[in-house]
């Protein structure tokens, strides 16, 4: 269980609240389904913990009451299987300029760690370092990884790359360490959409194996 100590202001009109990670699907999920959403101007996940920022702060205290209802909510306060986001699928050519490299670091063939990569369960756990940055949990352990020695000062959008047991889908022209082993030609982020990201946490990922 949560404990209610892990309620944390965060300025004027915010509150940041400690999670275990795979609780905070259900949290998101719950949210967007709540009538109090409309007090809200962001929900920000994070890798174990939610911020909560509200559009006014005299309703700091009317959201805290809702936080705190959460808490003691036993099905959002332990670990859960459960889906609680979209299935969207992800056409993904293994062709990345580390592929060989990675492959041989993990003594595989290319053909094994694309079948590994693509065959695992994926779930977008939260969102970082840029805008349309997902976090994508679910990469199996036979192909963890760490970080590059040498980050890359530039990846294009579309690059799907590997660190530890995360995968991430480069929204464009941000820095990266990750190892790129293939690449989508899937729009994922875009800045002129009414909802910029395709993906939202809680989202289950199939990475769909394209041969060319």
């Amino acid at each position: 269980m949560i404990e209610l100590d892990t309620l944390h202001r965060a300025g004027d009109r915010g509150w940041l609240v400690d999670l275990e990670p795979q609780v905070i699907p259900a949290w998101i999920a719950a949210v967007r389904r709540s009538e109090w959403a409309a007090l809200l101007q962001d929900v920000v996940p994070a890798a174990a913990s939610i911020l909560f920022i509200v559009h006014r702060s005299h309703d700091m205290p009317v959201l805290e009451n809702h936080i705190r209802g959460l808490v003691q909510n036993p099905s959002l306060t332990q670990a859960t299987e459960q889906h609680h986001g979209n299935t969207v699928t992800i056409p993904v050519v293994y062709d990345g300029e580390d592929l060989h490299e990675v492959a041989a670091a993990l003594n595989m063939s290319v053909q094994d760690v694309a079948d590994k990569h693509s065959a695992a369960p994926h779930t977008v756990g939260f969102f970082g370092f840029a805008p349309g940055f997902a976090y994508i949990d679910g990469c199996p352990d036979q192909l963890a990884l760490p970080r590059r020695t040498s980050p890359r000062p530039k990846v294009d959008a579309g690059a799907i790359a590997i660190a530890g047991t995360q995968t991430v889908v480069y929204p464009g022209r941000t820095p990266g360490g990750w190892h790129i082993i293939g690449h989508t030609d899937a729009v994922l982020w875009n800045t002129e959409w009414d909802n910029p990201s395709r993906l939202a946490v809680g989202d289950r990922i199939v990475f769909e194996r394209v041969i060319r």
